[in-house]
């Protein structure tokens, strides 16, 4: 039976909340554990169904995975005897292409469906393809699959025609067992790329340069056995702290690094609330009166898109226009349509979507078209008048971890049901 989330109207999200490992770093670290046959060590692992989906197609290659408790994995790689993840497998998450990158330099060769995902518009692998074709693989695509052979990576200067953080980080599992040295420019500069580097530097890869627009990978014969913990989630942070500015409140995350969420800290100052930073953890408190602002989406440093439309539901509340310029993603605005049955009045020319807030929201039945417009219903639905239905959650799962009770943990009710239930 299909899931939803019960969200009480008009209440205010205050207290404390630890952060989780990131989503983005999680799922790239376990494909690139698959680069070694000796055992891998992760901590701080999301319990995400993303992270479920991914370990079923890692035991299906022939991967061991056990856990030694909490949010620690053990990947063992050494009987991985595959080439070709199973198709449905595979379709069911965005992320499975970088088991392109880490097969690739584990075997030489790889198999793999078009992978799966919310859409979000056209995201083509071309720049991945351009990367491994410049390493001296054959590439062939048709017929919904990806075929990648090569009798022998080699490094090559690749750059980028668009910054793409799946396309850097899957050439750069693919070149640190490639002979010589490959550099990659108009690489992606993401925290989470840096956190991907720091696994495989730890495995006795050579990566210089991640977190810069220029990497410089020198290739090794073998990697080795590595404990590593994931790094906190800024997405999952920003989601809290845009809540907090959305309904009034007052909240403290913890356990998270601030310099990676400085362009949401920036808006949230922009926008009129409270932000306090400390060595590991952001406070925001909301003020009475929140100011409109406009606000641009690019790759990191600049404000993620991931968190656009969390940022939207915020605009709503503040009065005047406001402006949200969406430059990653072409259909990162189907959460536009949702939200309009709330009473916002929101209007869409091109890329830009036009807000004209101060205006209440009311309660409506929502559905998530995908993970973070469903999570940015959640901050809706607690700023509304009444209650609030949230369905097809599935996509808010694939992100979140348990985000019922993590809303439950800042005080305010949101609940999990099934339908027929209640």
């Amino acid at each position: 039976m299909a899931a939803y989330f019960l969200v009480k109207g008009e209440q205010t999200v205050k207290g404390r909340i630890t952060i989780n490992g990131a989503k983005n770093s999680a799922v790239a670290l376990l494909p690139a554990a698959l680069l070694t046959e000796e055992k891998v060590k992760i901590d701080n692992l999301p319990q995400i169904t993303d992270i479920d989906k991914l370990l079923d197609i890692m035991r299906s290659l022939g991967a061991s995975v056990s856990s030694p408790g909490g949010r620690c994995l053990c990947i063992d790689g050494a009987n991985v005897d595959r080439f070709a993840p199973p198709g449905p497998l595979v379709n069911q998450l965005r992320a499975s292409y970088y088991l392109m990158g880490s097969l690739l330099g584990r075997f030489g060769r790889v198999e793999i469906p078009m992978p799966g995902g919310c859409d979000l518009g056209p995201r083509p692998i071309d720049q991945h393809i351009k990367g491994f074709t410049a390493m001296g693989a054959s590439v062939e695509v048709g017929h919904g699959l990806v075929k990648v052979n090569t009798n022998g990576l080699r490094g090559a200067h690749i750059y980028l025609d668009v910054v793409s953080v799946g396309a850097t980080i899957n050439i750069m599992l693919a070149a640190v067992k490639a002979e010589g040295r490959t550099v990659i420019e108009n690489a992606a500069r993401e925290p989470e790329i840096v956190d991907v580097a720091n696994f495989l530097n730890a495995m006795g890869a050579q990566v210089r340069g991640a977190g810069t627009d220029i990497i410089k990978i020198q290739g090794v014969k073998k990697l080795y056995a590595v404990e590593h913990s994931v790094i906190p989630d800024r997405i999952e942070a920003g989601t809290f702290m845009i809540a907090a500015a959305a309904t009034g409140g007052d909240v403290v995350v913890e356990g998270v690094i601030p310099k990676h969420l400085e362009p949401v800290t920036a808006k949230l100052k922009e926008v009129g609330a409270d932000v306090e930073l400390g060595p590991d953890f952001i406070s925001v408190k909301s003020r009475n009166g929140l100011t409109s602002c406009d606000v641009k989406t690019f790759p990191y440093p600049g404000f993620p898109t991931d968190l656009q439309p969390h940022m939207m539901v915020l605009l709503t509340k503040a009065p005047g226009i406001s402006l949200v310029t969406e430059n990653v993603f072409e259909r990162r605005f189907c959460h536009i349509d949702e939200l309009r049955k709330m009473g916002a009045r929101i209007t869409l020319e091109g890329r830009t979507a036009i807000i004209e807030g101060g205006r209440s929201l009311s309660s409506a039945p929502l559905r998530a078209m995908d993970l973070r417009g469903g999570a940015a219903f959640i901050i809706a639905g607690l700023m509304a008048g009444g209650d609030t239905i949230v369905g097809n959650i599935k996509y808010i799962d694939r992100g979140y971890e348990r985000i019922e009770e993590r809303f439950q943990e800042v005080g305010v009710s949101v609940q999990r049901f099934e339908e027929g239930e209640n």
